[in-house]
């Protein structure tokens, strides 16, 4: 390597060094400098107390939450998907949450996506650069033929990751509408989004261990976004999981048990109407309640766009 590419990338490191020194979530906290010479149970109790700090700072973002939930719900309602694109631990999490959406709400395959730089490998192990590079995240997006109907959350800890950055700033270029979820303040990520989320939570137990706080406090906003979004969908029945998908047995009992819950009926009734609408609880719910068969319940739901309260209220009054 050249004299000249040494200094650049000296010179680069050295810039990257004194940009991280300025963010919150990697501050030293010299008041646990010893934190390995106390007990285990002197560490958990430090551990928990920090931990129980992250939900108020969630609770002040909650506008900024809720508004974007709004838009993701509303585009999703007219056939757009949501794609969350993060590296290493954010990048993780956004493939959690979009792999629990399908067994929860019966997501079609591709509604809701997990991308994470590096690719599937990248949730075992780190891919080096992968992180580093927006373009990855606009090949990415590229390749899912991303839409003005989609929404695409970017997810970074220090709201500086390129690949995060890069995924806001080429699904804005499209249409699509656009969040960026970090743990610090006045971030880049925030700035390219549409919807800025700031979860600020503090320096971590661990310095720059944002898996820890910040790692919590993203998890506690994707569940919120994932969960809020399709209960706005009619994905839910008052706090029932209604488009649970049954794929073993203990989802199969979960599923009487849902419908039972729903409508008081009797163990023979519920399994009768599970029977003739091939195991939906959304259209067995109202089989029962409304007293339909099963295509007529299915042909409601259609009508209602999967809304169980409106396509009751439908049958109801027909």
């Amino acid at each position: 390597m050249s004299s000249t590419a040494d200094h650049t990338n000296l010179r680069a490191e050295t810039n990257l060094r004194a940009e991280l020194e300025h963010l919150t979530t990697e501050a030293f906290r010299p008041e646990l400098a010893e934190i390995d010479r106390r007990s285990t149970l002197e560490i958990a109790r430090i551990m928990n107390g920090e931990d129980a700090t992250v939900p108020a700072a969630v609770a002040a973002q909650l506008p900024r939450i809720a508004a974007a939930i709004d838009g993701t719900a509303e585009r999703m309602a007219r056939g757009g998907r949501l794609i969350y694109a993060g590296a290493g631990t954010a990048g993780r999490l956004g493939v959690l949450d979009a792999s629990e959406c399908p067994p929860t709400f019966n997501t079609g395959p591709g509604e809701v996506v997990g991308l994470i730089a590096g690719g599937p490998s990248a949730m075992v192990t780190a891919v080096e650069g992968a992180e580093d590079s927006a373009e990855l995240a606009a090949e990415d997006l590229g390749a899912l033929g991303l839409t003005a109907q989609d929404t695409v959350v970017g997810i970074s800890a220090s709201g500086r990751t390129p690949y995060a950055v890069g995924a806001v700033r080429h699904a804005r270029e499209l249409g699509a509408l656009t969040v960026g979820l970090s743990c610090n303040a006045g971030s880049a990520l925030a700035a390219a989004a549409e919807h800025g989320i700031e979860v600020v939570v503090g320096p971590e137990l661990l310095t720059g261990s944002t898996r820890l706080k910040a790692g919590t406090a993203q998890k506690l906003v994707l569940n919120m976004i994932s969960t809020i979004t399709m209960i706005r969908l009619g994905k839910t029945y008052g706090n029932l999981m209604v488009d649970v998908r049954a794929s073993n047995e203990k989802l199969h009992a979960r599923s009487r048990r849902i419908v039972s819950l729903a409508t008081g009926a009797a163990d023979d009734r519920i399994e009768a109407a599970l029977a003739a609408t091939g195991g939906e609880v959304k259209n067995a719910i109202l089989c029962v309640l409304a007293d339909v068969d099963g295509p007529t319940a299915a042909r409601l739901l259609a009508a209602s766009e999967g809304h169980l309260r409106a396509a009751l209220l439908a049958a109801t009054t027909s």
